[in-house]
């Protein structure tokens, strides 16, 4: 490990939220103390092939939904589970792993665990041990990120001993800005991607009742050209911050004299990421589109925002600003900024509107080192392209909570910038594969789609429609009785609150069930339970878990027969609950034992015959 041809450090994160990103850029930092320069890279961005050339890798790696592999990560992970590479191609290389991942779910931190295995395996050797950042730890992720970089740093100083002199106080920013010419009109960078499209907003409308807490949307778009995708592909959209917002921002720091002059962003270093759909180099841009369109400014600082801002705070006689700052940023600190912070979800304008002392005084080209970069979100298409030609749909869950610290309510960037979208709006969608193939109509499927989960599934249930497949779709309603002499080959299990209020597409399920395409039931699991003459009634609420279990010997003659479960929705105790009822079907249906249902469950999805695409 002591041949780093000029003290040279990959460190490649695989992220879908910008977690491991920010952990990745940390890490690169802490490397600066050894005076070892820090290459840092999205895995989709790297040539895996040279992989086998690079002496240390540092891979930071988050889990997404109840433990794949985010899918920047994919294409590295199918390379490393091919069967015919030797044991020793990675005999020269010297790795360490770092998982972000939920304590709640149970497939913790899985795809680190994972790769670092199959590493390992191949002859690799880890110089630290794995390190697990928990979403549930007091202070978050940095609950195990910062010991265990700390750990990395003291096994990486016995080769590279940080040599003398003290560090500048301030470190340089991670970008120049350069004076432009007056800015000409350009097309969206993204557009050069083939995946990405022109689109129209054509319908915004709201899904649940008026008076019912949750506001849910049907989106529909519609693209300038000819798109298909398949059931189970996801859209990818860029979120705008709100105009009010960013003028907030500006005035926050005394940028506003700044706001419009156009300038170039030039990289200023390289061990550190920049937002990921920037402008170029070339191409002029202006403070203010940067703050619109590319910086999350309305998200929950992280731990180097307060890092970057204490250059510039003072103590003044009102508030010891810094001191408090730097005593957050102490070893003993990290609770009181988590309380302050994290717990209350208090924004970075938030933040900037308290600590006031930095106004003024930071350059603007520090605004990458204080906020993250604005990053895509990704929403499960709610229709099919064969039924819906060169049309988008989406079923969205606008978010907005409150919490006990801050009266003000919690909003999501991204969901809120989309409520407030007017028909006729024109943007940039980009279209993301499905991670599996659709099986043929003539595979039994089992489609488990809670709450908004239930848009991939009406995807599923339109492909398989138009493509002719009759009287074979069965939406599980814990009203009506399953109709016996009926053949049923797709099983849609659909759970809500309440029928009345957040039933998504009743009036299209009920016209297929007209057209005898769609036998169509639903559990509610918090409307009155059914009863019928001479039965007693259902205590307790009934999810699509229990429906499952009722359903018992129809699921297990699908699932015998080859059949296929879809599971999509929240990353909550719902997967979780699912394949418990598909153990205890194997069970009680199949005759095996506990310990084979087990196995027989965990093989199916090693084959990908039970599917997840939850998110947390």
């Amino acid at each position: 490990m002591t041949d780093l041809p000029d003290h040279d450090v990959l460190v490649l994160y695989a992220t879908e939220t910008g977690t491991a990103q920010d952990a990745a850029d940390r890490a690169a930092r802490h490397l600066r103390r050894l005076h070892l320069k820090a290459r840092v890279l999205s895995v989709d961005a790297y040539p895996i092939s040279e992989l086998i050339h690079e002496p240390l890798v540092l891979f930071l790696i988050s889990t997404s939904g109840s433990g794949s592999f985010p899918r920047p990560a994919l294409p590295l992970w199918t390379l490393l589970l091919r069967s015919d590479l030797p044991h020793d191609l990675f005999e020269d290389l010297h790795f360490a792993v770092f998982g972000l991942g939920d304590s709640a779910y149970e497939k913790f931190c899985w795809p680190a665990k994972l790769l670092e295995r199959r590493l390992e395996g191949l002859g690799g050797t880890a110089v630290v041990r794995r390190g697990e950042g928990d979403d549930q730890h007091l202070l978050g992720v940095d609950g195990a990120l910062l010991p265990w970089l700390d750990s990395l740093i003291d096994v990486l100083s016995e080769h590279f001993p940080p040599p003398p002199g003290t560090p500048s106080d301030i470190p340089p920013p991670r970008a120049t800005f350069v004076p432009a010419s007056p800015i000409s009109g350009s097309s969206d960078p993204r557009l050069s991607n083939p995946r990405y499209h022109q689109a129209t907003l054509r319908v915004n409308k709201r899904v649940t009742a008026e008076d019912w807490w949750q506001d849910v949307r049907h989106f529909e778009f519609e693209f300038e050209r000819e798109v298909h995708y398949a059931p189970g592909s996801t859209a990818s959209l860029l979120p705008s911050n709100p105009p009010e917002a960013v003028d907030a921002f500006m005035e926050a720091l005394g940028w506003e004299e700044q706001a419009d002059i156009p300038i170039y962003v030039h990289p200023n270093l390289g061990d550190q990421t920049l937002p990921t759909f920037l402008p170029s180099p070339s191409t002029s841009t202006t403070l203010r589109c940067l703050l619109t369109h590319h910086l999350s400014i309305l998200s929950v600082p992280r731990r180097a925002f307060w890092e970057c801002l204490v250059h510039w705070l003072e103590n003044t006689e009102l508030s010891d600003e810094k001191d408090k700052v730097l005593e957050w940023l102490s070893e003993d600190g990290g609770d009181d900024l988590a309380f302050y912070t994290t717990h209350p979800r208090r924004t970075t304008l938030e933040c900037l509107a308290e600590f006031t002392s930095a106004r003024g005084k930071i350059p603007p080209e520090y605004v990458f080192d204080l906020v993250p970069g604005m990053r895509e979100r990704e929403f499960s298409i709610a229709g099919s392209s064969k039924k819906h030609p060169n049309t988008l749909h989406l079923l969205i869950a606008i978010v907005k909570y409150r919490t006990k610290f801050i009266k003000a309510p919690r909003k999501g960037v991204a969901t809120s910038w989309l409520a407030g979208l007017e028909p006729g709006t024109r943007l940039v969608v980009g279209i993301n594969p499905p991670q599996l193939a659709l099986p043929a109509p003539s595979t039994p499927m089992i489609l488990v789609g809670p709450g908004t989960g239930v848009a991939p599934m009406r995807a599923v249930v339109e492909d398989r429609v138009v493509s002719g497949a009759m009287g074979v779709c069965l939406l599980i309603f814990v009203f009506v009785m399953l109709v016996d002499d009926i053949c049923i080959e797709t099983v849609l299990y659909f759970g809500c609150r309440s029928a009345g209020k957040d039933q998504y597409y009743a009036e299209e399920w009920r016209s297929y069930e007209r057209e005898g395409r769609l036998v169509y039931r639903l559990a509610a699991s918090r409307d009155p339970p059914a009863s019928t003459s001479g039965e007693s009634e259902k205590t307790g609420k009934t999810y699509v878990q229990d429906l499952i279990v009722q359903d018992g010997p129809r699921v297990w003659d699908m699932l015998r027969r080859g059949g296929v479960v879809f599971i999509s929705g929240s990353s909550n105790k719902m997967p979780a609950a699912v394949r418990a009822v598909l153990r205890s079907v194997g069970e009680r249906e199949g005759g095996m034992s506990e310990e084979e249902a087990r196995e027989w469950v965990e093989r199916a999805e090693r084959e990908g015959r039970v599917v997840e695409e939850c998110w947390s």
